[in-house]
Parts: C-alpha cells; sequence; structure tokens
C-alpha cells in the first residue's frame, strides 16, 4: 500500500498531507509505528546505560507513532465519522497495551534507574536535568516498582480507562447530533435577532427541511436561543435536553461509564500508593495536594458566593419589574441576565456583533502577536487541509525565518465534537542539529457565516478566539530541545496561563481598535461601546466564579474519594453542589455525564486549573497594564520565560523568572471586581 504516513510527506514545511491520508493508512501505519518503536526500545536496552544512550533515545522512540496519533486522534475530534470511531475503538486498547509494555518493562526502567542514580549531572544543563528526573518519575508513576502481578492490573485497569474514556466522548457527540429543535411556527422565535433566525433557517435548509428553523445543542445555536428567546416552554426543553446530553435513557447514557472510570481511577491510584485519584493526579501540578485546591476555593467561595447570591436577587427584581410571577429557574437565567446587562449597560451582542467579524476578529489577534513578539502570519493556499473551512498561515519572524504553521479551523459541523480547543499536529523540538518547528491548529465552534452576513462573533466569541490563540502562541513560540517537554507539554494548572492572559487584549481600546471594525461601514467600534465593554467586564463575575468552583468541586468530588460507594450520578451531584447551587435543582438533567474535560481529556482533578491559571494571569496582566498591553519588553520577559521554555522546568520557577515573585489572588479577586 502506497501508505502517505510510512514516506516522506514532500509537502511545504512537511506539513501533513491530508489530501492523500485515507482511512484505511492508518491501521497498518499504527502497526508498523508500535513495531518500530518496540525496536526502538530494544536498541536502548541493549545498549550502556547513559543520558545520551538511554534518556535522550527514549524521548525518540516511537516517532512514527506519534506521528500517526496526532494525525488519527485529532481528526476523531474535528472529522470524524461512524467508521473512524470504530477504528479508534479497535486501536485504542492496542496502544494502550503498547504504552503500559513499554512502562512497565524491567528492563528498560533499570536503564532508566541506573541514569538517575549514577550519572554525573555536572555535564547535564537544566533542560537535561528536568528531563531525566521527569522520565524516572514517569515511570515509578506508571507502575514500574509494581509486582508483576499487579503490573499486569495496572495494564487491565490502563486498557480499560482508554476504551471508557473515547466512548465517553462518542456518546456525548452522539446524543448532542441525536437532538434538533424544529420549529415552524415564527412565533416561537419572538426575542430572537435577525441573524440567528437567519442561520436558524440555513441549519433547517441544509438539513432538508425547508419551511421552518432549526435549533441544534451547538453552542452558536444553543447559546442565542437561551439568551434572547421569549417562549419560556421552549427555553425549558433546550435546556434540558442540553443537561441530559449522556444521561438520557438511551444507547448514549454515560452514567454507568462515569462510574466504571471514576473506580478504576481509584484503583489505579491506590495499587500506584495514593489514597486517592485526587492525591495521584495533583503531584505532578503546580497545586501539588487536594488540600491547596480547596484552600483556593475556600478563599474565592468566602468573598464569591454570597455577591454571587445578591446578583441571582438583582435578576430576581428585574423579573418582578417585568411583570412575571415566576421562580428563577436555569432556563431563565440567560434570558433575564441578557436584559439586565442590557438594562444596565446599554450592551447586548447584537449591538456588538457588526464590529466582530471572524476574520477581522482572526487578524486583530495576528496584530497583536505582531506587536508583542514580532511575529507575522501569510494564508497559504498550498497547504493540505482535512475540511474546506480550515486556513492554513505561514508565520514567521521579524527575520522572516520560518516559526510555525498555523492551521484554523472555526465552524460546527457533523463529525466535529462541540466547544473550542487548540492542538498540534507535530510538536517542536531541537533534533539533528536542526530547529524543527511545529504544526499548529485551534478548532472552534463558532457562528456560520449566513446567506447574508459573515460570520459575526458574539463578545464570548472573541474572547474564545483570543484564549485558543494564546495556547496556539505557546505551542508556535516553543524554543526547547526536548519535544516531550516544549510548547503546551507543560503541568495542566500551568497550561491556561497564556490563554487567559490572551484574553485581556479583548478588553483593552488599544487593542479593540486594531479590529473592532463595523463590517459593513468599517467604522471602528465607538468608544462608548469599548468602554461600555469595560464596564461590564465584571458583570455576574461572582455568579461566573461560583459556576467555575462548583465545576471544580464536582470534578474533585469524584476523584477525590477514597472509597466508590453505590449512588447514583444525580444523587452524587446534589451533595457535591450543596454549597454552590443557585438554582432550584432540577434531577432531569446532569453536569457529570457531558462532562468531557475530566471524563474523556486530561482534566481529571484538574478542572481547578482554569481559575488557578486565571490567578496567575491576573498577576501577569497587571505587569502589562503597568508597562504597556504592548510593551515589547514585558511581552520579551513572558516570551523568554513563559512561552518559549515550555515545561523545560517547574512553572513556578518559570513564572517567578518572568514575574519576580508568586502570585496570590488578590489580584483575581480585584479583577473580579470582587475586592476593591
Amino acid at each position: 500500500m502506497n501508505n502517505p504516513f510510512l514516506q516522506p510527506y514532500n509537502t511545504p514545511f512537511d506539513a501533513v498531507p491530508f489530501d492523500k491520508i485515507k482511512l484505511e493508512h492508518y491501521k497498518p501505519a499504527f502497526e508498523e509505528a508500535m513495531k518500530q518503536g518496540k525496536a526502538d526500545i530494544e536498541a536502548i536496552k541493549k545498549s550502556k546505560p547513559s543520558f545520551t544512550n538511554t534518556i535522550e533515545k527514549l524521548e525518540r522512540a516511537g516517532e512514527l507513532l506519534s506521528k500517526v496519533s496526532s494525525v488519527f486522534f485529532n481528526l476523531n475530534s474535528s472529522e470524524t465519522s461512524d467508521e473512524m470511531q470504530q477504528l479508534a475503538q479497535e486501536l485504542s486498547p492496542l496502544l494502550t497495551a503498547y504504552s503500559s509494555e513499554i512502562a512497565l518493562d524491567e528492563d528498560l526502567f533499570k536503564a532508566v534507574k541506573a541514569v538517575f542514580k549514577n550519572e554525573d549531572r555536572t555535564p547535564l544543563n537544566e533542560e537535561q536535568i528536568y528531563l531525566l528526573d521527569k522520565t524516572y518519575k514517569g515511570f515509578v508513576r506508571s507502575g514500574a516498582n509494581l509486582s508483576k502481578e499487579d503490573k499486569e492490573k495496572l495494564k487491565e485497569i490502563s486498557t480499560k480507562l482508554s476504551k471508557l474514556t473515547l466512548t465517553f466522548s462518542e456518546n456525548v457527540m452522539k446524543d448532542s447530533q441525536e437532538f434538533e429543535l424544529y420549529l415552524t411556527d415564527e412565533q416561537d422565535l419572538a426575542g430572537l435577532p435577525e441573524g440567528t433566525k437567519e442561520a436558524a433557517k440555513l441549519m433547517a435548509k441544509n438539513k432538508g427541511k425547508e419551511n421552518g428553523w432549526l435549533i441544534t445543542l451547538d453552542y452558536p445555536s444553543y447559546i442565542p436561543f437561551m439568551k434572547y428567546a421569549d417562549n419560556r416552554e421552549l427555553r425549558k426543553q433546550l435546556n434540558e435536553a442540553f443537561g441530559a446530553r449522556g444521561f438520557n435513557n438511551n444507547k448514549f447514557n454515560n452514567e454507568s461509564i462515569i462510574a466504571e472510570i471514576v473506580s478504576l481511577r481509584l484503583a489505579k491510584a491506590k495499587l500506584l500508593g495514593y489514597k486517592t485519584y485526587a492525591e495521584f493526579g495533583l503531584e505532578e501540578r503546580m497545586a501539588e495536594t487536594p488540600a491547596k485546591v480547596f484552600q483556593l476555593w475556600d478563599e474565592l467561595l468566602e468573598v464569591a458566593l454570597p455577591k454571587a447570591k445578591e446578583e441571582i436577587e438583582e435578576i430576581k427584581a428585574l423579573v418582578s419589574r417585568l411583570g412575571n410571577a415566576i421562580e428563577l429557574e436555569a432556563w431563565d437565567f440567560s434570558y433575564y441576565a441578557e436584559k439586565l446587562k442590557n438594562e444596565k449597560f446599554a450592551i447586548n451582542d447584537e449591538l456588538l456583533k457588526p464590529y466582530f467579524k471572524l476574520e477581522n476578529v482572526l487578524d486583530g489577534a495576528f496584530q497583536a502577536a505582531d506587536r508583542l513578539y514580532d511575529i507575522t502570519f501569510h494564508e497559504r493556499k498550498d497547504i493540505p487541509t482535512y475540511h474546506k473551512d480550515v486556513v492554513t498561515y505561514e508565520v514567521k519572524d521579524k527575520d522572516h525565518n520560518f516559526v510555525a504553521l498555523f492551521y484554523a479551523d472555526f465552524f460546527p459541523r457533523e463529525g466535529k465534537r462541540s466547544g473550542a480547543w487548540m492542538t498540534s499536529f507535530r510538536g517542536q523540538n531541537k533534533y539533528d542539529n536542526k530547529n524543527n518547528r511545529p504544526l499548529v491548529s485551534i478548532v472552534c465552534n463558532f457562528t456560520n457565516p449566513t446567506e447574508t452576513k459573515p460570520s459575526l462573533l458574539t463578545f464570548n466569541e472573541v474572547t474564545t478566539l483570543f484564549h485558543e490563540f494564546g495556547h496556539a502562541l505557546h505551542g508556535m513560540l516553543a524554543d526547547g530541545h526536548y519535544e516531550s517537554l516544549s510548547g503546551t507539554s507543560v503541568f495542566w494548572d500551568f497550561v491556561e496561563l497564556p490563554s487567559q492572559l490572551m484574553e485581556n487584549w479583548c478588553y483593552e481600546e488599544e487593542s479593540l481598535n486594531l479590529f473592532a471594525k463595523h463590517y459593513e461601514t468599517g467604522e471602528t467600534i465607538p468608544m462608548e461601546y469599548v468602554q461600555k465593554i469595560k464596564d461590564s467586564a465584571q458583570f455576574l463575575s461572582a455568579y461566573q466564579t461560583v459556576r467555575q468552583t462548583s465545576l471544580g468541586q464536582l470534578d474533585m468530588s469524584w476523584h477525590n474519594q477514597e472509597e466508590i460507594k453505590p449512588i447514583s450520578v444525580i444523587d452524587f451531584e446534589k451533595k457535591a453542589g450543596e454549597k454552590t447551587s443557585l438554582f432550584p435543582f432540577n434531577d432531569k438533567t446532569s453536569t457529570s455525564s457531558a462532562f468531557s474535560h475530566i471524563f474523556a481529556g486530561g482534566y481529571a482533578a484538574g478542572y481547578y486549573s482554569y481559575k488557578w491559571a486565571e490567578v496567575l494571569e491576573a498577576d501577569a496582566f497587571e505587569y502589562f497594564r503597568e508597562k504597556g498591553i504592548f510593551n515589547k519588553e514585558v511581552a520579551k520577559a513572558f516570551k523568554d520565560n513563559v512561552l518559549s521554555q515550555g515545561g523545560s522546568k517547574h512553572p513556578m520557577e518559570l513564572y517567578k523568572q518572568f514575574r519576580g515573585a508568586e502570585p496570590s489572588s488578590a489580584a483575581l479577586l480585584k479583577k473580579s471586581g470582587l475586592v476593591k
């Protein structure tokens, strides 16, 4: 077979030849990659243990497997099919078994341990020492010190978990796509902006429904309906459908999968000598222990919870003023919050969207990156992509050197999971005396263009684009030697710092002037709107803090158990959310059943990372604000000490190199308007 994975790519910048890759290429490529990876390991075991012979060669073992995996699993999220998902289910246990075999190889661990214990570290630089320590610790955390019997148990657990997390993710996507709210009476769309109605009309037409409007659970469809639709019963129907993803009485139900995942994770942690899975997970994060996470929650909730209740009361007062005798429910919150926001600040998404044409916002992100980090973006039409909507850019530095390829994939479609994320098809490294540059991608689900309008973003979508672009900068500006320590390969509670920091540029006049221009007239966003954006930035900040904290606490509740007791998902959630619940409990919906971050992504016992990183970014942006948001000196310090360094040192060391001291939660509370 002429398999594109098994020969040189022969594309500009060695970009992935998506146009040549077919489904049937993956399995033989994976098989060959695992065969080569095993041969690499055997060669390492036969060599005399040393940093070069053991640690560096292990770092590069299985390079073909990384090459194939990055394409397959990224496309399984952004451009999948039933056949691809079936193949993923088939391959996942094989890949887990392969990884377990390496992690539990006694002879390989002996070689790693010999280097760790006996290598003279004097000739090694800081990055090499960090890699050596991380490699050794990785083996220990993967069970290298276990008995033969326990190693087999761990293999079995890992294989089961790999399949279950994959199934969880597939169930959420399929259950989401099962639901459609098809409306044929225009009165049911009362309150919706014209652009939202037009998008719903186009959605219906694309699905072969000529006379009506289609609302789905994709964010660009779901969120405007919840914000603007006057029909309370339809809001309730849509809200409950969204909250029931993975929780419906059908083949996509995730309840038993959740129970099995948390049980297996606890069993894994206990095999490795930890009391809980959270204790195991946090050992390799900045927080280090569950106690420190709970301390963060306590600090935030002490201030935010009373204020969040005041914010809810303010919305209830608005409901009463409008003459609506209802008990405020979850499906009412966005609708009345939007009205209150408009009343207080005279600003809403419909007022702002004409100034946030997608192409202009993306160009704004590019201009901000240029002003901060001296990099420019140039669209390339000759780079293969995996879908017609994907746009590709060559990134260059001020000396016109190649920095990275950047892929942008912005619109929802069948076969693409919901949400937004950054990923890469190739990491950065400096192997073979060459700086091998990365292939970085951001994937989002933004409002589609319609027949009469371009894609006009809500302000939330603007901040989402800047957020993911912040992750992308972390990947693109990587400048490490070892790929496993490069770019976003950092502790989970540090990875959100560059992304959340970048969101700040969406609120600053100097930045907004670069890209917030009316899509029809070209007029720059009026300064009064900019001021309103800034004034409204703290709107419902206490509620949002409690919301994020409650999700983090739910995650910790699942993963900080020392014993798994039989309990329904809904009862578990009710108990976990007792402190932070702001609405009447609804047993028709479940957060956990679609909580892909913790049950299918890498955020198990780590969802707190978003708030942890907010503490870091609030402190970091204070520095930019003091010196100027495009100050080259501060930007260079951030690039040199954070973005380019990846995971080459402990993240707190990197942060202190940039800022000069550790951060505290005070900067976040101040930024959120929760303290003066």
